[in-house]
Formats: C-alpha cells, sequence, structure tokens
C-alpha cells in the first residue's frame, strides 16, 4: 500500500525538495502559506494554511484524511529564521517565530496521533544553529534546541505506539528561490570540509532514509547534514 506523507513548509526550498522526492513513490500532501506552490505533480495535495492559527493543525489532518485515507509520515519543515539581536528586542516577533519553529510541530503531531499507526514517523527539520549558536538570531538557534529535545521526547513517548521520531539538522544550504550572496556562500565553503554548500536534494534523501523502514530502528536521533560544516 502506498504511504501518505505530509510536509510542511513544502512549496519551495528545502521543503519541496523533500516533496518532489517522496512523491516518487508515496502520496504527498504539502501545507503552504505565503509562497504558492508552482508546477507541483497533479496527484499532489497542496493545502494553505497558517500552523500557528488555532485549529488550522487539525483542519489540515481532517483534509488529508478526507483526500487520501491515511497518514503514515510527518516531515515538520516550515520554520522561521529572523535576526534578533538583543539590543533590538521584539517580544511579538520571538513569539511568532517560536510558534513556528516549536509549537507548530506539536500541534500537528497532537492533531494527526489517532491517525498514526506502528510504523509511523515523524521527521523534524532542525538546524546545526541548535548547536552552534548564531551571533544575532540566538531565538532561532535556540527554537532548534528546544526542536531537538522535543524530537527525542516524542520518540521516547511514541515509541511504545511503533511510531519513530527523528530530526535532521542542515548545515548551510542554498536555496535557488533565496540564494545566499557569493561572498557568503564563499565563507560557508571555506568552513564546510566537503567544500561545497548544501543543496535541498542533499536534505531530501537524508528525509527519505529516516522516514522508510531502511531506519526501522532508528528514533530519537538528530542526523547532522552538513558535509563537515565547523569540524
Amino acid at each position: 500500500m502506498t504511504r501518505t506523507v505530509l510536509v510542511t513548509g513544502g512549496a519551495i526550498g528545502i521543503g519541496r525538495a523533500i516533496a518532489d522526492d517522496l512523491a516518487q513513490d508515496h502520496d504527498v500532501a504539502i501545507v503552504w502559506h505565503r509562497s504558492p506552490p508552482q508546477g507541483l505533480p497533479d496527484d499532489t495535495l497542496a493545502i494553505q494554511a497558517d500552523l500557528t492559527k488555532e485549529g488550522a493543525c487539525a483542519d489540515i489532518v481532517e483534509k488529508l484524511i478526507a483526500h487520501f485515507g491515511r497518514l503514515d509520515v510527518i516531515v515538520n519543515n516550515a520554520g522561521a529564521v529572523r535576526s534578533t539581536p538583543l539590543d533590538s528586542f521584539d517580544a511579538a516577533d520571538q513569539h511568532a517565530l517560536l510558534a513556528v519553529n516549536v509549537l507548530a510541530p506539536a500541534d500537528l503531531l497532537a492533531a494527526a496521533l489517532p491517525h498514526l499507526q506502528s510504523g509511523a514517523a515523524v521527521v523534524n527539520i532542525s538546524a546545526v544553529n541548535a548547536v552552534l549558536p548564531p551571533k544575532g538570531a540566538a531565538l532561532f538557534g535556540a527554537s532548534k534546541a528546544a526542536l531537538n529535545l522535543w524530537t527525542r521526547a516524542m520518540a521516547k513517548e511514541l515509541g511504545p505506539k511503533g511510531i519513530r521520531v527523528n530530526a535532521v539538522a542542515p548545515g548551510a544550504i542554498n536555496i535557488a528561490e533565496n540564494p545566499r550572496p557569493a561572498g557568503l556562500t564563499e565563507l560557508f565553503v571555506k568552513e564546510t570540509a566537503l567544500g561545497r554548500i548544501g543543496t535541498p536534494q542533499d536534505i531530501a534523501r537524508a528525509v527519505r532514509f529516516l522516514a522508510s523502514d531502511d531506519a526501522s530502528f532508528v528514533t530519537g536521533e538528530v542526523l547532522t547534514v552538513s558535509g563537515g560544516y565547523r569540524l
């Protein structure tokens, strides 16, 4: 039976690469907020939603189940990246960042849990900044550190149900829709053991592994996919 995957933030960038990769042999639904998806396969379900709004996650799951009848894999890719220097602290802005990066994955998993069977998998998209604090963006790093801890906690909580929960922590990834300046890319390349910047497809392949039965005895792990950034 074909498995069904839900990818949040699946319209562009890393999320789109994950959705396209898994669509080769899965039924796929994506959630998008501000960037309408272009050129999706006809059988991909696209749901527009703001994950931080009350009731949004339950509505997403309801629509997916009505369309596909099952849910097997959740990829929590949607996230916010913001500069958060302390000397210009904006409480509302920081609450919004935490709502997307930490609370939305929890809300979505809670809404989906009644539909997840043994063998289901959750893959959260973290960042190397969870352990390498970004200057001027401390709360972003803290939000990803919280996501890593939540990943391990959910693996422990849901393991008895046969549900695996892991994360992928990308390093520097260049996204076609929002490429880094050449100079900044060069700096990242110099700090990376493999001598290149990452691609969204690098992350998609890692997600495919963690979502698959090949990783059936892997849970509670954070897989760093950074090319050896800052070793």
